[in-house]
């Protein structure tokens, strides 16, 4: 559990701007390694404003936005990034309502399988880095961003469903849920949203783990059934056989078909006027 209160709020931001801002850029990517602020619980509950951090960020890096430290610029884009949700929320408040900010992507066939939710919520996909990161949400109440972008679009693209129903169980679950970032974070992955990813672009689940967990750290703490693997067959044990010998699941579908079929529902699409 995060503490509580405005002051340990106010000696986190101060201790990552001035410790580990300047290394963000390089880390933020890896679930592995702790480089990310973890401040998103304070900022969801009020306890921090965006502002303050944005001070912060700044003060560390001579007042410049755009040039300057790397980690501080990129930081301060990830801040921006809340803000502009914040702003379709109110511009375009049907996304607060369950609808996408896309009208034509309504017309999406998604599945109705509740069996592969189920196996998406409670980390059993046979992909390690998803099932990974859905235990660390039940444990923890957290996620890291990247995982959450990965995690979002192997629901909505790679199984089809509708990602409102992920949206709702990352706002049931995480402890630094927001609606307005959370909204436009399964929007953009599910290419229903403003701005949003190319309805072709698909992350695979197995080169992102390979690529952003190299060493299989993170997929040892959450996958401890998985841990005597070494460091590259860890993130695909499917090509190992392994599944009689361990407690863990085989692939639930293969990446191939689901990204044909994916792309499939998008380009059939009713043509907007």
């Amino acid at each position: 559990m995060l503490p509580a209160g405005e002051n340990e709020a106010l000696a986190r931001l101060e201790a990552f701007a001035e410790d580990e801002l300047k290394r963000y850029q390089e880390v933020r990517d890896r679930p592995d390694l702790d480089g990310t602020s973890r401040l998103s619980p304070y900022l969801a509950a009020g306890v921090l404003s965006p502002r303050q951090c944005l001070h912060a960020a700044l003060a560390n890096n001579l007042g410049e936005f755009e040039t300057g430290n790397a980690g501080a610029v990129s930081w301060i884009n990830e801040l921006l990034w809340r803000e502009f949700y914040k702003h379709i929320l109110v511009g375009f408040p049907r996304v607060s309502r369950g609808r996408a900010f896309r009208v034509d992507t309504e017309a999406l066939p998604w599945r109705k399988a509740a069996a592969d939710l189920e196996a998406w919520q409670q980390g059993r996909t046979g992909f390690p880095i998803i099932d990974a990161a859905m235990r660390q949400l039940l444990e923890t109440g957290w996620m890291h961003n990247r995982l959450r972008m990965l995690s979002a679009m192997f629901l909505s693209k790679n199984l089809l469903l509708d990602w409102r129903e992920g949206e709702r169980w990352f706002m049931r679950h995480l402890i630094d849920g927001d609606l307005a970032a959370n909204n436009g974070g399964w929007q953009w992955s599910a290419s229903t949203g403003t701005d949003a990813a190319p309805y072709f672009r698909l992350f695979n689940p197995i080169a992102q783990s390979r690529r952003f967990d190299p060493h299989g750290r993170f997929l040892r703490q959450w996958l401890p059934e998985l841990a005597h693997l070494d460091d590259d067959a860890i993130h695909e044990p499917s090509s190992l056989g392994l599944f009689a010998a361990v407690d863990y699941p085989a692939p639930m579908l293969d990446l191939g078909a689901s990204r044909e079929r994916v792309l499939r529902a998008f380009r059939e699409l009713p043509k907007s006027e």
